[in-house]
């Protein structure tokens, strides 16, 4: 391993750059040769549909030494005007990249108007527009758009590459990863959307069940029976499948033959209306709100299910804190909204009468995507030791 520290290489003096004062102590322990970013070994399952949904752009590939320069910008709280707050602070790796708070606290303890969402597995999230309302069409303009947000991390993008260029940490690895020690904008987002597309989940109790099967209605053989019952629910009568299994391709193919969904990430292909509130003007329209289009109202991006237990609390606004108050939602809870979708317009007029034992079992399939691997993967990890 080897350690960056501020105060052992040259540059302008603490004196000449009160900047730099808080960061004199700071350590980076990083390996020497980078962690594996860029080749994962991904299961059949994520393998047979990860081309088709990946939103990586071509000019922006993930590499591990881009990817490792992504990880300590996302956990350098200097990205923050305050020096207090970073990435990280709202993306916790324990949390599967959120927090727990019902609305996430911004660098001033000010709170922020939604949810922090998880970032897990947002590589596969076909669309490729961000936050709940997808006001960000690329990931590479989501994740500078909280560093300039007055209230999440309240710093100016000229600033900050200035910061960041008189940071002894940071030229060598800007050249490592960009072949030069040039730092700008266009770099700066890069970094930090490889290391966040390089947050893959693929190694929960789920993947290695669906890994010794060849179908995923087949009963996993590492499952309880509750769990195989949660997971025909999730299939059959809870219809969780029909939006979190979306696969990207038309309803048919040319000869007439349904496509296979794909059952690996999770993700809803579109914003949705989901019930949460009926329409009104004194509820966040979501992705509504940001366009105007009235078919928009009331519809907002979701997360990927993976690591749902412990991402709480739930939905846009943190209001639900259990897993069994989201599923009791869809199987209630429903309220009517003219752009609900097809299955939900059922739920909400009808109800899906899933019973007791049934939620508990739906309950228990969804913690088998807990990726207990992923949560304390040193990879992802705080890269910075404090050394004072």
């Amino acid at each position: 391993m080897f350690a960056i520290a501020g105060s052992f290489l040259s540059g302008p003096s603490n004196a000449t750059r009160p900047d730099l004062d808080d960061r004199a102590g700071r350590r980076l322990n990083l390996p020497d040769t980078p962690d594996n970013y860029s080749n994962p070994d991904w299961p059949d399952h994520f393998a047979r549909s990860a081309d088709r949904l990946d939103n990586t752009p071509e000019d922006n590939p993930i590499t591990d030494h881009g990817a490792t320069l992504g990880r300590v910008l996302f956990y350098d709280p200097t990205l923050s005007s305050s020096g207090n707050t970073s990435c990280a602070s709202c993306h916790q790796q324990k949390l599967a990249f959120t927090d727990d708070e019902r609305l996430s606290i911004g660098h001033r303890g000010e709170t922020v108007a939604r949810n922090s969402m998880s970032l897990i597995n947002v590589r596969f999230y076909q669309r490729g527009r961000f936050f709940w309302d997808e006001r960000a069409r690329t990931l590479e303009d989501q994740v500078l758009m909280p560093i300039i947000d007055p209230i999440e991390m309240g710093h100016q993008l000229p600033a900050l590459t200035s910061q960041l260029q008189n940071d002894p940490i940071y030229p060598s690895l800007f050249e490592k990863a960009f072949g030069d020690r040039e730092i700008n904008q266009d770099r700066i987002a890069k970094a930090l959307s490889q290391f966040v597309r390089s947050i893959v989940s693929y190694r929960a109790k789920y993947d290695i069940g669906r890994a010794a099967v060849d179908d995923i209605s087949q009963p996993f053989p590492n499952f309880t029976p509750e769990e195989n019952r949660g997971k025909q629910v999730f299939l059959g009568q809870g219809r969780c499948a029909n939006c979190h299994f979306s696969n990207g391709v038309p309803t048919r193919l040319a000869d007439g033959r349904r496509p296979v969904r794909q059952n690996a990430f999770f993700h809803m292909l579109r914003p949705v209306a989901n019930g949460i509130d009926i329409d009104g003007p004194d509820v966040d329209q979501g992705v509504g709100g940001f366009n105007g289009v009235d078919l928009d109202m009331g519809r907002f991006k979701s997360p990927s299910l993976r690591n749902i237990e412990v991402t709480a609390p739930y939905m846009h606004d943190g209001r639900f804190e259990t897993l069994y108050e989201v599923v009791e939602h869809y199987n209630w809870s429903v309220k009517p909204h003219p752009n609900l979708g097809g299955s939900l317009r059922v739920a909400s007029t009808d109800g899906l009468a899933i019973r007791e034992t049934d939620k508990d079992a739906l309950i228990a399939f969804l913690k088998t995507l807990t990726d207990h691997a992923l949560l304390s993967d040193p990879k992802y990890s705080d890269p910075f030791v404090d050394a004072r």
